[in-house]
């Protein structure tokens, strides 16, 4: 055999006992893994992005169209309810309103007029009925001709038709009067329209107008916001919102406050979803919200959806053939590696699945997919220290 013949017969010998302590390592020595501990009070939350809004929040401005003569209110003013804000001239309108004032005053007077002829009729009626009695008797005794008898009687009648004209004259100018007086209080709704008042308690997020401007009926002179009704309105995702409920605790982190944490709890869920994105609105009223906000800020919101009092978590990267409900983990029994397919419940934030069902009592289960992992080898465990 010649020296390179013998070389190479080294060379594929020592391949194969390299091929060898591999497979042995590989293979046959025990693997080293770390296994899941039972965790107690563990907060099953659920995340979510949004923004800071506030439930009332109102456009507000004229309901007539003029100049703007007055403002009383800026961007960051707070408010109380009635408080006057704005003002528009209104001179024309004054002169409206004193015209319908002296309309109820010639309708009074037409009233009382009227009145007094009604009087009148009562009085004419009252001494031609008199008349015509006196005038009846004389004719049963023969003392008076017929034709006086009947020329009284006549008198009698148009007395009383005349009174029944004065007392239609009277209706109609009451009727007169009541609609002056309707006709002063239009005017004078028209004439408030030209005052703005704080429809609530509340604070001033935008002014549109300045002093001067000519204002159209219905056009947008402040913005407002209730303060007490600012609340997060976080975007969830539907796959983790199934479980939200109405006065859930909930934490809310603003961009602007990172290392701060307002509690609240859940007081709205959208019953509408987003189609495009696939998420669900979910309001958050803060039990302590600070007194400046910032509409529209960013916010982080985390959900306690649950808490498990006890319960076994498997990092979720450490699941195969995952369809939601069920997977497949790798378990340790009497010390050799087996999967096994079970049940899952909750999810917490870090991507932990509780395992509810399909775990026989004795298995422990690998808490991480590492190299080696097959049916059957012999495994060491390393204990995890429980979270």
């Amino acid at each position: 055999m010649n020296r390179r013949v013998r070389n190479v017969l080294l060379a594929l010998a020592g391949v194969c006992l390299a091929a060898t302590v591999v497979a042995v390592l590989l293979f046959v020595r025990p693997l080293t893994v770390e296994v899941v501990q039972p965790a107690a009070n563990i907060p099953v939350q659920v995340f979510g992005l949004g923004t800071v809004e506030a439930r009332i929040s109102s456009s507000i401005g004229f309901e007539v169209g003029a100049g703007l003569v007055e403002l009383h209110a800026d961007h960051g003013d707070r408010l109380q309810q009635g408080e006057i804000i704005a003002r528009l001239q209104s001179a024309e309108q004054q002169a409206r309103v004193a015209k319908s004032q002296a309309g109820i005053i010639n309708a009074e007077a037409a009233v009382k007029r009227a009145q007094a002829a009604v009087d009148k009729a009562i009085a004419v009626l009252t001494q031609k009925e008199q008349r015509n009695k006196r005038k009846q008797a004389l004719l049963a005794n023969n003392t008076v001709a017929a034709e006086v008898a009947e020329e009284a009687h006549m008198e009698a009648a148009v007395a009383a038709a005349e009174l029944a004209v004065a007392r239609s004259d009277r209706e109609v100018a009451q009727a007169a009067l009541a609609d002056a007086r309707s006709q002063y209080d239009y005017e004078r709704v028209l004439l408030d329209q030209h005052v703005l008042r704080a429809p609530y308690d509340a604070i001033v997020v935008a002014r549109h107008k300045e002093l001067g401007s000519v204002l159209s009926p219905g056009e947008p002179l402040f913005t407002l916001v209730a303060p007490e009704t600012v609340w997060t309105l976080a975007y969830v995702d539907e796959a983790r919102a199934g479980d939200i409920r109405v006065g859930q605790a909930a934490q809310v982190r603003l961009r602007s406050q990172p290392r701060r944490l307002l509690q609240g709890q859940v007081t709205r869920i959208g019953i509408e979803s987003d189609r495009v994105s696939e998420e669900r609105r979910v309001y958050i009223a803060c039990d302590g919200c600070p007194q400046s906000f910032h509409l529209g800020e960013q916010a982080e919101v985390f959900i306690t959806t649950a808490v498990l009092d006890n319960a076994l978590l498997v990092p979720e990267a450490a699941v195969t053939a995952f369809d939601g409900a069920q997977g497949l983990v790798w378990t340790v029994d009497d010390g050799r590696l087996r999967q096994q397919q079970v049940v899952f419940g909750k999810r917490t934030l870090d991507a932990r699945l509780e395992i509810v069902d399909g775990l026989p009592d004795g298995l422990q289960v690998v808490s991480e997919q590492a190299p080696g992992l097959r049916e059957g080898r012999r495994v060491r465990v390393a204990a995890k220290p429980a979270p």
